[in-house]
């Protein structure tokens, strides 16, 4: 952001302009800087986050496993094996549909990812600029 206190109604507007050409691109590049630290950070904590459900989902895998042979061997004492392994992994192939609906719904509500406070410093500098241009 630009400091404005300094303009004075006697400055020549030549002066303002020549001014104004030279802090503008230290201006984009600071917020080209911020939106790279805002991403990065962002990216950085969405890799761990993405290794810690990878780390749940795999034991989950496991544990799902010994459910299903349970449930599967649970039914058999009433039907046949085949019959209860078809019931059971039916189930399964329904909860699963379910996940991916629920998954396809958070994707979309997470993307695109943007640099918020980048994109917010970039609109108050515009409106800054063309507060000093007047």
């Amino acid at each position: 952001m630009t400091d404005t206190s300094s303009v004075t109604t006697d400055e020549p507007i030549g002066a303002v302009v020549h001014r104004l050409s030279e802090q503008v691109p230290e201006l984009v590049r600071s917020e080209v800087r911020l939106a790279q630290a805002e991403l990065t950070q962002k990216g950085k904590a969405a890799g761990l986050g993405l290794a810690g459900f990878g780390a749940a989902g795999l034991l989950a895998l496991y544990g799902l496993g010994a459910f299903l042979a349970a449930g599967i061997a649970a039914l058999a004492l009433v039907l046949p094996v085949w019959a209860a392994a078809l019931i059971v992994g039916g189930a399964v192939f329904l909860v699963a549909g379910a996940l991916a609906l629920f998954g396809k719904k958070e994707i979309a509500q997470a993307t695109p990812a943007t640099p918020e406070r980048a994109v917010a410093g970039v609109k108050e500098d515009v409106a800054t600029l063309k507060g000093a241009h007047r």
